[in-house]
Protein backbone atom coordinates (compact mmCIF):
# COMPACT_ATOMS: atom_id res chain seq x y z
CA UNK A 1 0.00 0.00 0.00
CA UNK A 2 1.46 3.53 -0.93
CA UNK A 3 0.80 6.89 0.47
CA UNK A 4 0.85 8.61 -2.92
CA UNK A 5 -2.29 6.23 -4.18
CA UNK A 6 -4.40 6.67 -1.27
CA UNK A 7 -3.66 10.81 -1.63
CA UNK A 8 -4.77 10.58 -5.12
CA UNK A 9 -7.48 8.58 -4.94
CA UNK A 10 -9.25 10.93 -2.15
CA UNK A 11 -7.96 13.92 -4.24
CA UNK A 12 -10.16 12.51 -6.94
CA UNK A 13 -13.04 12.19 -4.79
CA UNK A 14 -13.07 8.26 -3.63
CA UNK A 15 -14.15 6.72 -0.58
CA UNK A 16 -10.80 5.29 1.35
CA UNK A 17 -11.44 1.95 2.89
CA UNK A 18 -10.82 0.81 7.05
CA UNK A 19 -7.44 -0.46 5.86
CA UNK A 20 -6.11 2.37 3.88
CA UNK A 21 -7.19 4.52 6.81
CA UNK A 22 -5.56 2.13 9.37
CA UNK A 23 -2.42 2.31 7.11
CA UNK A 24 -2.42 6.48 6.90
CA UNK A 25 -3.26 6.81 11.14
CA UNK A 26 -0.77 4.62 12.07
CA UNK A 27 1.77 5.69 9.56
CA UNK A 28 1.12 9.45 10.78
CA UNK A 29 1.47 8.28 14.88
CA UNK A 30 4.68 6.51 14.18
CA UNK A 31 6.32 8.62 11.79
CA UNK A 32 7.31 6.66 8.98
CA UNK A 33 4.36 8.27 6.50
CA UNK A 34 6.33 12.22 6.36
CA UNK A 35 3.94 15.13 6.98
CA UNK A 36 4.64 16.28 3.91
CA UNK A 37 1.73 13.20 2.39
CA UNK A 38 0.12 13.54 6.03
CA UNK A 39 -1.00 16.73 5.10
CA UNK A 40 -1.55 16.12 1.65
CA UNK A 41 -4.00 13.74 2.33
CA UNK A 42 -5.63 16.28 5.18
CA UNK A 43 -5.95 18.73 2.60
CA UNK A 44 -7.66 16.26 0.27
CA UNK A 45 -10.16 15.27 2.85
CA UNK A 46 -10.92 18.81 3.67
CA UNK A 47 -11.52 19.27 -0.19
CA UNK A 48 -13.38 16.12 -1.02
CA UNK A 49 -15.21 15.17 2.36
CA UNK A 50 -15.68 11.79 4.08
CA UNK A 51 -18.24 9.48 3.97
CA UNK A 52 -20.16 8.56 7.33
CA UNK A 53 -18.53 5.16 7.51
CA UNK A 54 -14.76 6.87 6.75
CA UNK A 55 -15.63 9.14 9.50
CA UNK A 56 -16.44 6.33 11.60
CA UNK A 57 -13.42 4.05 10.74
CA UNK A 58 -11.03 7.61 11.01
CA UNK A 59 -12.39 7.73 14.54
CA UNK A 60 -11.65 4.09 15.32
CA UNK A 61 -8.62 4.07 13.63
CA UNK A 62 -7.86 6.91 15.93
CA UNK A 63 -8.91 5.56 19.34
CA UNK A 64 -6.81 2.35 18.47
CA UNK A 65 -3.62 4.28 17.85
CA UNK A 66 -3.40 4.26 21.53
CA UNK A 67 -4.92 3.02 24.83
CA UNK A 68 -8.31 3.88 25.99
CA UNK A 69 -8.47 4.75 29.99
CA UNK A 70 -10.14 2.53 32.18
CA UNK A 71 -11.79 4.78 34.97
CA UNK A 72 -14.34 2.20 36.19
CA UNK A 73 -12.26 2.41 39.54
CA UNK A 74 -13.42 6.24 39.77
CA UNK A 75 -16.70 6.26 41.68
CA UNK A 76 -19.85 8.15 39.46
CA UNK A 77 -20.47 8.57 35.86
CA UNK A 78 -17.72 10.86 34.21
CA UNK A 79 -19.08 13.54 32.38
CA UNK A 80 -16.78 15.96 29.95
CA UNK A 81 -17.20 18.53 27.92
CA UNK A 82 -15.86 19.46 24.24
CA UNK A 83 -16.41 22.86 22.22
CA UNK A 84 -15.21 23.02 18.59
CA UNK A 85 -13.63 26.25 19.19
CA UNK A 86 -14.22 29.92 18.95
CA UNK A 87 -12.72 33.23 20.08
CA UNK A 88 -12.84 34.07 23.97
CA UNK A 89 -14.67 30.53 24.42
CA UNK A 90 -13.55 30.09 28.15
CA UNK A 91 -16.60 28.40 29.19
CA UNK A 92 -14.56 24.60 30.15
CA UNK A 93 -12.55 26.86 33.43
CA UNK A 94 -16.04 27.77 34.50
CA UNK A 95 -18.14 24.89 34.56
CA UNK A 96 -15.38 22.45 35.08
CA UNK A 97 -15.43 23.15 38.74
CA UNK A 98 -19.12 24.31 39.06
CA UNK A 99 -20.00 20.57 37.76
CA UNK A 100 -17.48 19.46 40.23
CA UNK A 101 -18.79 21.24 42.68
CA UNK A 102 -22.19 19.67 42.11
CA UNK A 103 -21.34 16.81 42.04
CA UNK A 104 -20.16 15.76 39.28
CA UNK A 105 -16.73 13.39 38.18
CA UNK A 106 -15.23 15.84 35.28
CA UNK A 107 -12.14 14.10 33.70
CA UNK A 108 -11.80 16.70 30.98
CA UNK A 109 -9.20 16.51 28.23
CA UNK A 110 -8.71 19.29 25.94
CA UNK A 111 -6.79 21.01 23.32
CA UNK A 112 -4.42 23.96 22.29
CA UNK A 113 -5.61 26.34 20.28
CA UNK A 114 -6.36 25.69 16.84
CA UNK A 115 -5.98 28.54 13.73
CA UNK A 116 -7.70 31.99 15.62
CA UNK A 117 -9.32 30.21 18.05
CA UNK A 118 -8.31 29.28 21.75
CA UNK A 119 -7.25 26.47 23.72
CA UNK A 120 -8.25 25.25 27.25
CA UNK A 121 -4.62 23.84 28.14
CA UNK A 122 -3.27 27.03 26.70
CA UNK A 123 -5.40 29.37 29.43
CA UNK A 124 -4.52 26.75 32.22
CA UNK A 125 -0.68 27.19 31.43
CA UNK A 126 -1.08 30.84 32.00
CA UNK A 127 -1.49 29.80 35.51
CA UNK A 128 1.66 29.29 37.09
CA UNK A 129 2.74 26.11 37.88
CA UNK A 130 -0.27 24.64 36.36
CA UNK A 131 0.31 20.78 34.91
CA UNK A 132 -1.51 19.74 32.33
CA UNK A 133 0.17 17.03 31.18
CA UNK A 134 -0.82 14.35 34.22
CA UNK A 135 -0.04 10.66 33.09
CA UNK A 136 -3.34 8.32 33.51
CA UNK A 137 -2.42 7.62 36.89
CA UNK A 138 -1.81 11.08 38.12
CA UNK A 139 -4.96 11.86 36.42
CA UNK A 140 -7.50 9.40 38.38
CA UNK A 141 -5.53 10.58 41.64
CA UNK A 142 -7.14 14.04 40.69
CA UNK A 143 -10.18 13.00 39.48
CA UNK A 144 -10.60 10.74 42.90
CA UNK A 145 -9.28 14.07 45.49
CA UNK A 146 -11.22 16.72 43.86
CA UNK A 147 -13.88 15.59 41.04
CA UNK A 148 -12.22 16.97 38.36
CA UNK A 149 -8.73 16.65 36.13
CA UNK A 150 -8.23 19.13 33.59
CA UNK A 151 -5.35 17.85 31.50
CA UNK A 152 -3.85 17.42 27.81
CA UNK A 153 -3.40 14.57 25.87
CA UNK A 154 -0.68 12.04 26.92
CA UNK A 155 1.55 10.25 24.71
CA UNK A 156 -1.06 7.21 25.39
CA UNK A 157 -4.08 8.06 24.68
CA UNK A 158 -4.84 8.98 21.07
CA UNK A 159 -1.69 9.29 19.68
CA UNK A 160 -2.62 9.85 16.43
CA UNK A 161 -4.93 12.81 17.12
CA UNK A 162 -1.58 14.88 18.82
CA UNK A 163 0.04 14.46 15.51
CA UNK A 164 -2.97 15.24 12.94
CA UNK A 165 -4.54 18.04 15.42
CA UNK A 166 -0.99 20.03 14.88
CA UNK A 167 -0.57 19.37 11.34
CA UNK A 168 -3.97 20.66 10.92
CA UNK A 169 -3.69 24.05 12.95
CA UNK A 170 -0.73 24.77 10.49
CA UNK A 171 -2.06 23.50 6.96
CA UNK A 172 -4.90 25.51 7.06
CA UNK A 173 -7.03 21.88 7.12
CA UNK A 174 -8.79 22.81 9.88
CA UNK A 175 -12.70 23.33 8.91
CA UNK A 176 -13.61 19.80 7.75
CA UNK A 177 -16.68 18.05 9.71
CA UNK A 178 -14.92 14.93 9.55
CA UNK A 179 -11.67 15.54 10.61
CA UNK A 180 -12.84 17.42 13.58
CA UNK A 181 -15.75 15.00 14.34
CA UNK A 182 -12.77 12.24 14.64
CA UNK A 183 -10.11 14.32 16.60
CA UNK A 184 -12.97 15.18 19.58
CA UNK A 185 -14.55 11.74 19.73
CA UNK A 186 -11.35 9.80 18.97
CA UNK A 187 -10.33 11.52 22.59
CA UNK A 188 -13.18 11.72 24.22
CA UNK A 189 -13.78 8.17 23.48
CA UNK A 190 -10.62 6.80 24.64
CA UNK A 191 -10.84 8.69 27.65
CA UNK A 192 -12.91 6.52 29.06
CA UNK A 193 -15.68 8.76 30.01
CA UNK A 194 -19.38 7.65 30.42
CA UNK A 195 -21.10 11.10 28.75
CA UNK A 196 -20.35 14.16 26.65
CA UNK A 197 -21.87 17.10 26.75
CA UNK A 198 -20.68 19.43 23.06
CA UNK A 199 -20.73 23.20 22.80
CA UNK A 200 -21.02 23.33 18.79
CA UNK A 201 -20.05 26.79 17.88
CA UNK A 202 -21.67 28.54 14.55
CA UNK A 203 -20.50 31.75 13.17
CA UNK A 204 -17.42 34.19 12.00
CA UNK A 205 -15.39 32.77 14.76
CA UNK A 206 -16.30 29.34 14.18
CA UNK A 207 -15.27 26.26 11.94
CA UNK A 208 -18.76 25.95 11.22
CA UNK A 209 -19.57 29.52 10.14
CA UNK A 210 -23.60 28.73 9.00
CA UNK A 211 -26.02 27.28 11.65
CA UNK A 212 -26.64 24.50 9.06
CA UNK A 213 -23.06 23.10 8.77
CA UNK A 214 -22.86 23.65 12.69
CA UNK A 215 -25.76 21.31 13.09
CA UNK A 216 -24.56 19.16 11.10
CA UNK A 217 -20.85 18.83 12.60
CA UNK A 218 -23.09 18.34 15.68
CA UNK A 219 -24.88 15.72 14.55
CA UNK A 220 -21.93 13.99 13.41
CA UNK A 221 -20.58 14.09 16.84
CA UNK A 222 -23.91 12.73 18.62
CA UNK A 223 -23.88 10.18 16.13
CA UNK A 224 -20.41 8.40 16.80
CA UNK A 225 -20.22 9.17 20.75
CA UNK A 226 -23.93 7.46 20.72
CA UNK A 227 -22.92 4.50 18.85
CA UNK A 228 -19.45 4.24 20.57
CA UNK A 229 -21.46 3.79 24.07
CA UNK A 230 -20.58 7.27 25.07
CA UNK A 231 -24.10 9.55 25.65
CA UNK A 232 -23.84 12.47 23.79
CA UNK A 233 -25.11 15.52 23.33
CA UNK A 234 -25.01 19.14 21.87
CA UNK A 235 -25.92 22.51 22.03
CA UNK A 236 -25.22 24.93 18.91
CA UNK A 237 -24.35 28.49 19.99
CA UNK A 238 -23.43 31.79 18.22
CA UNK A 239 -20.18 32.88 17.71
CA UNK A 240 -20.55 36.29 15.70
CA UNK A 241 -18.79 37.64 18.30
CA UNK A 242 -16.36 36.98 20.98
CA UNK A 243 -17.84 35.28 23.92
CA UNK A 244 -17.73 37.31 27.04
CA UNK A 245 -15.40 40.46 26.93
CA UNK A 246 -11.12 38.61 27.48
CA UNK A 247 -9.76 37.24 23.91
CA UNK A 248 -6.13 35.75 25.35
CA UNK A 249 -5.14 33.29 27.50
CA UNK A 250 -4.51 35.33 31.01
CA UNK A 251 -6.98 37.59 30.12
CA UNK A 252 -9.19 34.33 30.01
CA UNK A 253 -8.49 33.32 33.26
CA UNK A 254 -9.25 36.31 35.38
CA UNK A 255 -12.77 36.82 33.31
CA UNK A 256 -13.53 32.76 34.64
CA UNK A 257 -12.77 33.72 38.04
CA UNK A 258 -14.86 37.02 37.81
CA UNK A 259 -17.34 34.98 36.63
CA UNK A 260 -17.12 32.37 39.46
CA UNK A 261 -16.93 34.99 41.71
CA UNK A 262 -20.36 36.29 40.37
CA UNK A 263 -19.44 39.36 38.52
CA UNK A 264 -18.34 37.99 34.79
CA UNK A 265 -20.34 38.50 31.82
CA UNK A 266 -23.73 37.31 31.23
CA UNK A 267 -22.90 35.36 27.98
CA UNK A 268 -20.42 33.57 29.51
CA UNK A 269 -22.44 32.56 32.39
CA UNK A 270 -25.43 31.57 30.35
CA UNK A 271 -23.20 29.06 27.92
CA UNK A 272 -21.41 27.68 31.26
CA UNK A 273 -24.56 26.82 33.55
CA UNK A 274 -26.61 25.42 30.02
CA UNK A 275 -23.46 22.83 29.76
CA UNK A 276 -23.60 22.23 33.85
CA UNK A 277 -26.86 21.66 33.75
CA UNK A 278 -26.63 19.20 31.18
CA UNK A 279 -23.69 17.31 32.58
CA UNK A 280 -25.74 17.25 35.71
CA UNK A 281 -28.21 14.80 34.05
CA UNK A 282 -26.06 13.14 32.11
CA UNK A 283 -24.10 12.28 35.28
CA UNK A 284 -27.99 11.68 37.15
CA UNK A 285 -27.00 14.11 39.90
CA UNK A 286 -30.54 15.88 38.95
CA UNK A 287 -33.59 14.91 36.97
CA UNK A 288 -33.72 17.53 34.72
CA UNK A 289 -31.86 20.69 32.82
CA UNK A 290 -33.86 23.35 35.29
CA UNK A 291 -32.91 21.37 38.64
CA UNK A 292 -29.42 21.48 36.83
CA UNK A 293 -29.26 25.12 35.97
CA UNK A 294 -30.65 26.09 39.67
CA UNK A 295 -27.85 23.75 40.81
CA UNK A 296 -25.62 25.53 38.86
CA UNK A 297 -26.36 29.08 39.42
CA UNK A 298 -26.65 27.98 43.15
CA UNK A 299 -23.14 27.44 43.33
CA UNK A 300 -22.18 30.19 41.53
CA UNK A 301 -24.28 32.47 44.04
CA UNK A 302 -22.78 29.98 47.03
CA UNK A 303 -18.75 30.35 45.86
CA UNK A 304 -18.53 26.80 45.65
CA UNK A 305 -17.57 26.90 41.91
CA UNK A 306 -14.75 29.29 42.90
CA UNK A 307 -13.73 27.25 45.88
CA UNK A 308 -13.66 23.90 43.60
CA UNK A 309 -11.29 25.96 41.18
CA UNK A 310 -9.03 26.62 43.81
CA UNK A 311 -8.71 22.64 44.54
CA UNK A 312 -7.73 22.07 40.83
CA UNK A 313 -5.59 24.64 40.55
CA UNK A 314 -3.78 23.49 43.89
CA UNK A 315 -4.50 19.60 42.96
CA UNK A 316 -2.28 20.08 39.61
CA UNK A 317 0.55 22.60 40.68
CA UNK A 318 -0.89 25.51 39.89
CA UNK A 319 -0.80 28.90 42.25
CA UNK A 320 -4.04 29.24 44.01
CA UNK A 321 -3.37 32.46 44.99
CA UNK A 322 -4.03 33.79 41.22
CA UNK A 323 -7.58 33.59 42.31
CA UNK A 324 -7.80 36.26 45.01
CA UNK A 325 -4.56 38.04 43.12
CA UNK A 326 -4.67 38.24 39.18
CA UNK A 327 -1.50 39.92 39.35
CA UNK A 328 0.56 36.98 40.10
CA UNK A 329 -0.57 35.99 36.42
CA UNK A 330 0.94 37.13 33.40
CA UNK A 331 0.45 40.55 32.10
CA UNK A 332 1.54 42.56 29.10
CA UNK A 333 3.40 45.68 29.98
CA UNK A 334 1.61 48.40 26.94
CA UNK A 335 -1.80 48.81 25.88
CA UNK A 336 -3.33 50.49 22.65
CA UNK A 337 -7.30 51.42 22.67
CA UNK A 338 -8.65 51.26 19.29
CA UNK A 339 -11.83 54.07 19.90
CA UNK A 340 -15.24 54.51 17.94
CA UNK A 341 -14.52 56.47 14.35
CA UNK A 342 -18.08 57.88 14.92
CA UNK A 343 -21.13 58.00 17.12
CA UNK A 344 -23.66 55.25 17.05
CA UNK A 345 -24.27 51.52 17.89
CA UNK A 346 -21.95 48.78 17.49
CA UNK A 347 -23.07 46.45 15.18
CA UNK A 348 -20.55 43.40 14.78
CA UNK A 349 -17.31 43.48 16.33
CA UNK A 350 -15.99 40.30 14.44
CA UNK A 351 -14.84 37.57 16.18
CA UNK A 352 -12.37 35.54 13.68
CA UNK A 353 -10.57 39.36 12.67
CA UNK A 354 -10.46 39.51 17.15
CA UNK A 355 -9.21 36.12 16.97
CA UNK A 356 -6.68 36.62 14.19
CA UNK A 357 -5.83 39.69 15.88
CA UNK A 358 -4.94 38.18 19.17
CA UNK A 359 -2.52 35.47 17.53
CA UNK A 360 -0.97 38.02 15.75
CA UNK A 361 -0.25 39.69 19.21
CA UNK A 362 1.53 36.49 20.07
CA UNK A 363 -2.05 34.20 21.84
CA UNK A 364 -2.13 31.49 19.51
CA UNK A 365 0.41 29.77 16.82
CA UNK A 366 0.79 30.08 13.10
CA UNK A 367 3.86 27.25 13.46
CA UNK A 368 3.66 24.33 15.06
CA UNK A 369 6.28 25.08 17.69
CA UNK A 370 5.73 28.70 17.82
CA UNK A 371 5.68 29.87 21.81
CA UNK A 372 2.41 31.31 22.53
CA UNK A 373 2.40 34.48 25.10
CA UNK A 374 -0.05 34.28 27.71
CA UNK A 375 -0.44 37.72 28.50
CA UNK A 376 -1.08 38.91 25.68
CA UNK A 377 -4.83 39.60 24.12
CA UNK A 378 -7.65 42.21 23.53
CA UNK A 379 -10.35 43.33 25.93
CA UNK A 380 -13.69 44.33 24.62
CA UNK A 381 -14.73 47.72 26.16
CA UNK A 382 -18.25 47.72 24.20
CA UNK A 383 -20.32 44.62 22.75
CA UNK A 384 -22.56 44.26 19.96
CA UNK A 385 -25.50 46.74 21.07
CA UNK A 386 -23.56 49.23 22.93
CA UNK A 387 -24.03 53.14 22.12
CA UNK A 388 -20.90 54.74 22.18
CA UNK A 389 -19.20 57.68 20.98
CA UNK A 390 -16.86 58.88 18.44
CA UNK A 391 -13.63 58.49 20.22
CA UNK A 392 -14.78 55.92 23.16
CA UNK A 393 -13.10 52.49 23.48
CA UNK A 394 -13.71 49.87 21.76
CA UNK A 395 -11.25 47.26 22.22
CA UNK A 396 -8.02 47.37 24.21
CA UNK A 397 -4.64 45.41 22.67
CA UNK A 398 -2.94 44.02 25.34
CA UNK A 399 0.81 43.18 23.49
CA UNK A 400 3.92 43.39 24.53
CA UNK A 401 5.84 43.09 20.93
CA UNK A 402 5.14 46.43 19.26
CA UNK A 403 6.56 44.80 16.02
CA UNK A 404 3.48 42.86 16.01
CA UNK A 405 0.90 45.71 17.51
CA UNK A 406 0.01 46.73 13.07
CA UNK A 407 -1.31 43.72 12.05
CA UNK A 408 -3.59 43.49 15.00
CA UNK A 409 -4.97 46.85 14.55
CA UNK A 410 -5.53 46.51 11.13
CA UNK A 411 -7.25 43.05 11.98
CA UNK A 412 -9.42 44.66 14.79
CA UNK A 413 -10.07 48.02 13.08
CA UNK A 414 -11.45 45.73 9.98
CA UNK A 415 -13.92 43.88 13.22
CA UNK A 416 -15.91 47.15 14.02
CA UNK A 417 -19.41 47.77 13.25
CA UNK A 418 -20.89 51.15 13.99
CA UNK A 419 -24.87 52.27 12.55
CA UNK A 420 -27.66 54.76 13.40
CA UNK A 421 -29.29 52.33 14.91
CA UNK A 422 -29.44 49.44 17.29
CA UNK A 423 -28.88 46.12 16.28
CA UNK A 424 -31.52 43.41 16.78
CA UNK A 425 -29.32 40.37 17.98
CA UNK A 426 -29.77 36.94 17.90
CA UNK A 427 -30.28 34.15 20.88
CA UNK A 428 -26.66 32.68 22.16
CA UNK A 429 -28.17 29.29 21.85
CA UNK A 430 -29.36 28.70 19.02
CA UNK A 431 -30.58 24.53 18.98
CA UNK A 432 -29.32 21.12 20.20
CA UNK A 433 -28.49 18.11 19.35
CA UNK A 434 -29.28 15.23 21.43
Amino acid sequence: MRAVDIILHKRDGGALSREEIRFVVQGATDGTLPDYQTSALLMAVVLRGMTAEETTWLTEAMVDSGVRVDLGDVTGRKVDKHSTGGVGDKTSLVLAPLAAACGVMVPMMSGRGLGHTGGTLDKLEAIPGFRIGLSIEEMKATLARVGCAMVGQTDRIAPADKKLYALRDVTGTVESIPLITASIMSKKIAEGIDALVLDVKSGSGAFMATEADARRLAGSLVSIGNASGVKTEAIVTSMEAPLGRAVGNALEVVECLEVLKGRGPGDVVDVSVELTARMLVLSGVTADRAEGARRARGALASGAGLDRFRQIIEAQGGDPRVVDEYGRLPSAPDRYVVKAPRTGYVTTIDARLVGQASVALGAGRDRVDDRIDPAVGIVLAARPGDRVREGDAVLELHYRDRSRLGAAIALVERSIGIGEERPVLGPLILGQVE
